[in-house]
């Protein structure tokens, strides 16, 4: 295994540990009590254990490779991240109404402010440096602090995928597409996110469990990568040799179609029409990714309708050639 390899494997797997560890964080910091902390929390730390075992295994055994369908270290970054940021958000949803004065970055004073803490002259600075980075962190509003979370989770998950060594079977030009489907994906899952959890009434609790659900559904995509890795080695078929079946000869086309359906825009198109009917939500953008999602939807019905009726026109053809003498 080559060192650049062998340092993109270590590197993305501890960029997901460092991520995790600050969703615990946060999440310990949150929970916590002015008066007692609360440190049960950071029990979730052990959900790092398969991504640490992952890692020692893939090192030794696969010399960091990734499989070619499936990304275990994607999947158990997830597995590690998601409960953190499910907290959050229930405890943003719950304790909005009184939250404490904050600072929003919404502007560059106020992010450089967070980054860098309050400077001063003598040793007391570097005696409180951590102290004084603790509290620029947590001066910041608690809806910046989850939107940043998933925004890094979301630009960490393309960028990892991109540092993970290949696996076996899988070209630089899937692994590109691949990664271009990423960056239209979580695009779609971050606007789903922070427009239609902005859209929660007080009296709604039920609502934030749906959408908290239906977006931990939706980052299954990240890790399976059906729909652009090929099943076979090349499309065309030798004379002679049977043709193939229909979900041989157009697994990832399938597979992309599903994944609009049943993974990302369809459950999105139900979220969104529940949200206008039964909560009574109702404005311009709810409403145009609402028709966005549907149009999504048709398309890839049309679209499946049209591999199948390619498909059998090819059948038909085929059969009439062998039976010409």
């Amino acid at each position: 295994m080559s060192l650049l390899k062998f340092l993109c494997a270590i590197i993305t797997r501890a960029l997901f540990i460092l991520v995790s560890l600050t969703g615990v964080w946060r999440v310990t910091w949150v929970k916590s009590n002015p008066d007692k902390e609360d440190y049960s929390y950071w029990f979730l730390t052990f959900l790092l254990l398969p991504l640490v075992a992952e890692m020692i295994i893939t090192l030794k055994r696969r010399n960091g490779k990734d499989y070619k369908w499936f990304s275990p270290p994607i999947f158990l970054f997830l597995i590690s991240i998601i409960p953190s940021i499910w907290i959050l958000e229930l405890h943003h949803q719950q304790n909005k109404a009184i939250g404490p004065e904050c600072k929003k970055l919404d502007s560059w004073g106020n992010v450089f402010g967070a980054i860098t803490p309050n400077k001063t002259v003598g040793n007391i600075t570097y005696q409180h440096y951590l102290k004084n980075i603790n509290q620029a962190l947590t001066a910041v509003c608690s809806n910046d602090w989850i939107l940043a979370l998933h925004q890094i989770l979301l630009i960490l998950l393309i960028v990892g995928k991109w540092l993970l060594p290949l696996g076996g079977g899988v070209t630089r030009d899937e692994l590109s597409q691949l990664l271009l489907i990423f960056v239209g994906t979580a695009a779609d899952i971050l606007e789903f996110t922070s427009e239609t959890l902005s859209d929660v009434k007080d009296n709604s609790p039920e609502l934030v469990y749906i959408i908290l659900a239906v977006w931990t559904w939706s980052m299954l995509q990240f890790p399976l990568h059906l729909a652009v890795v090929n099943s076979k080695p090349n499309s065309d078929v030798d004379p002679g040799i049977q043709e193939p079946s229909f979900l041989t000869k157009h697994s990832t086309d399938i597979w992309s179609i599903v994944e609009a359906l049943l993974i990302q825009d369809g459950p999105f198109l139900v979220v969104r029409l529940t949200v206008m009917t039964h909560f009574d939500v109702f404005h311009q953008m709810l409403v145009f990714f609402a028709i966005k999602n549907f149009l999504v939807v048709i398309l890839n019905f049309y679209r499946l309708v049209i591999i199948c009726q390619d498909f059998r026109t090819a059948g038909r053809s085929s059969v009439r050639g062998s039976d010409v003498p």
